[in-house]
C-alpha cells in the first residue's frame, strides 16, 4: 500500500464521481423565518456539498444535496441541529439521484 493510500483530506480534491452520491431531506419545526436556509448554504459550502434549499409552502424546509457519503452524514447532523433561532423536530431522508448535482449549493426560491 503506498503512503496516504485510502486517506482523503477535505483540503484535497473532490471525490471522483463514483463516490458521489445523493440525498433528499425535508426538515420538520420552526425552520422557516429562522435563518435556516443561510445555515443549511453555509453548512453545505464548508462541506463542499452540491444541490439546493428552498422552504415548501407547508412549512418545511427542502435540501437536494450530492456529495461523499461522509459529508452528507456531516450536513445530516448540521440539520437536525439548525440554526439557534430554529426548531427541528425531525429530518426526513430520501435516496435521490446524483446526476446533475454538480458544482455549488444554492438557495432556491419558494415552493
Amino acid at each position: 500500500m503506498s503512503p496516504g493510500a485510502g486517506i482523503r483530506s477535505s483540503d484535497g480534491p473532490p471525490a471522483p464521481s463514483s463516490d458521489v452520491i445523493a440525498r433528499r431531506y425535508i426538515v420538520h419545526g420552526r425552520v422557516q423565518g429562522v435563518g435556516f436556509r443561510y445555515f443549511v448554504a453555509g453548512e453545505a459550502h464548508k462541506l463542499g456539498i452540491a444541490g439546493w434549499v428552498r422552504n415548501n409552502i407547508n412549512g418545511t424546509v427542502e435540501a437536494l444535496a450530492a456529495g461523499s457519503s461522509e459529508n452528507l452524514s456531516r450536513f445530516h447532523e448540521s440539520l437536525r441541529r439548525g440554526p439557534r433561532a430554529a426548531r427541528v423536530d425531525r429530518v426526513e431522508v430520501f435516496s435521490a439521484p446524483a446526476e446533475g448535482l454538480k458544482g455549488t449549493f444554492r438557495i432556491e426560491g419558494s415552493w
